[in-house]
C-alpha cells in the first residue's frame, strides 16, 4: 500500500507523526481526502469528523475542529485548533455540553453573540459524539440525526 508522511499537531503539541495511506478531513468547503501523490494544496479546516488510514489498513477516527491542512511536496501537515482521537473523547462530558447548549438555545433571550457561541458549543459537542459513536452508526438524538444529515 502506498503511503505518505503525515504530521498532526495542535497548539498543545504533536499528536501524530508517521506514514499513512489516507487522511480525510472536513474543510470549510466540504470533505477532503488526501491520498499518496496528491498535488500541493493548502486549505482551512472546518468542524467535523476526520480519520486517517494507516499503512496496515487500520482506521483512526478523530474530531477535528478548525485549523489548516497543507500537502506540500508529498508531506501532509495538519495544524488543528482541536484534534481529539476517538479514544480520548469523553462521551459523558460531550453529552453534558450538548445538553447545556441545547438548554441555552431553548431558553432564548440570548444576544446574537451568545446565540452564536451556544450554537458553536452544540456543534462541537455533536461532532465529538458523532466520532465517539461512529462504530455504532446509530445517532441517539434528534440533534445528532439533524447534524449527521448536514454532514452528508
Amino acid at each position: 500500500m502506498s503511503t505518505f508522511p503525515l504530521r498532526v499537531g495542535t497548539p498543545d503539541g504533536l499528536l501524530y507523526e508517521g506514514d499513512v495511506a489516507r487522511v480525510v478531513c472536513r474543510t470549510i468547503s466540504g470533505d477532503l481526502a488526501i491520498l499518496p501523490g496528491h498535488c500541493n494544496y493548502c486549505t482551512a479546516l472546518g468542524m467535523g469528523e476526520a480519520h486517517i488510514v494507516l499503512e496496515d489498513g487500520t482506521r483512526r477516527n478523530a474530531a477535528c475542529i478548525g485549523g489548516m491542512l497543507s500537502m506540500m511536496n508529498g508531506v501532509c501537515r495538519v495544524l488543528a485548533t482541536t484534534w481529539e482521537w476517538e479514544e480520548d473523547i469523553d462521551a459523558e462530558r460531550a453529552e453534558a455540553a450538548k445538553h447545556r447548549a441545547e438548554q441555552a438555545l431553548a431558553n432564548g433571550g440570548l444576544t446574537d453573540k451568545e446565540y452564536r457561541i451556544a450554537e458553536a458549543k452544540l456543534q462541537r459537542a455533536l461532532v465529538r459524539l458523532s466520532v465517539k459513536r461512529i462504530k455504532n452508526k446509530k445517532p441517539s438524538t434528534n440533534s445528532e440525526k439533524s447534524y449527521r444529515r448536514r454532514l452528508f
